[in-house]
């Protein structure tokens, strides 16, 4: 299989995982398949699959990162499909963690649906948004047991 469609392979394995968790939320296996760590494992496959041939220059990269590094990783063949890969195990992996707090702390599924999708897309920014509405409902939980008054949601 070529590095460009292993490259494909890495997104498309995880985004019917991410469909049920924006698309499905709530439902009997999309809250079992969230909390299983198994969709993960085919992204990781692929992972494998990259890293394996470039994994010289991959460990060199991270073992004593540098820009210059990363960009000669970049630029092999299976380098940046590697880091792709990565990064799509480790956004889903993100990706699950939020809608179990979500679901956990019950954040409604129109609030968290478009905070998974900017999770998709730009991973640091969705979980930055969740972490700090997390955080908002954790406080105002922790100001009504204070008061003695039932916890809302």
């Amino acid at each position: 299989m070529s590095d460009r469609t292993l490259f494909d392979l890495a997104f498309y394995l995880a985004a019917p995982f991410w469909a049920l968790l924006i698309l499905a939320p709530g439902r009997r296996w999309t809250d079992r398949i969230a909390a299983s760590p198994l969709p993960m494992v085919p992204v990781i496959a692929v992972y494998l699959a990259l890293a394996v041939p470039v994994f010289p220059h991959l460990w060199a990269a991270v073992s004593s990162p540098d820009l210059a590094g990363f960009q000669e990783l970049m630029a092999l063949d299976g380098g940046a499909g590697a880091i792709w890969a990565q990064v799509i195990a480790w956004d889903l992996f993100l990706g699950q963690w939020m809608y179990r707090e979500a679901r956990t702390l019950g954040i409604h599924p129109l609030a968290m649906g478009p905070l998974l999708l900017l999770t998709v897309l730009l991973s640091p920014i969705g979980v930055l948004l969740f972490v700090v509405l997390r955080g908002g409902l954790r406080m105002r939980e922790r100001r009504l047991a204070a008061r003695g008054e039932p916890a809302l949601g």
